[in-house]
């Protein structure tokens, strides 16, 4: 496995990372090394979206979370009313 050191870390970084650290019961070096496999895989992720085409639906993303919300709470009064 190959080694790496950070130099000139903001002192409130490190503090924050020895808390989590501790407060997880893990070491520094293993919340550092899950931050960064995030990280990555979601640059990755990002990196993937972006060579696909956008994709037109016809009606904004907003409308669709609307149409579905209204729809999640009409069938959640539809059970109240029938309890």
């Amino acid at each position: 496995m190959a080694n790496l050191q950070i130099r000139n870390m903001p002192e409130d970084v490190h503090e924050r990372l020895r808390h989590l650290a501790q407060k997880s019961n893990s070491s520094m070096s293993a919340i550092v090394l899950t931050a960064l496999e995030r990280e990555l895989r979601r640059l990755e992720w990002h990196e993937r979206l972006a060579q696909h085409p956008p994709i037109d639906l016809g009606v904004d993303g907003a409308t669709l979370v609307a149409e579905a919300r209204a729809e999640r709470e009409a069938e959640l009064a539809e059970r109240t009313v029938g309890e």
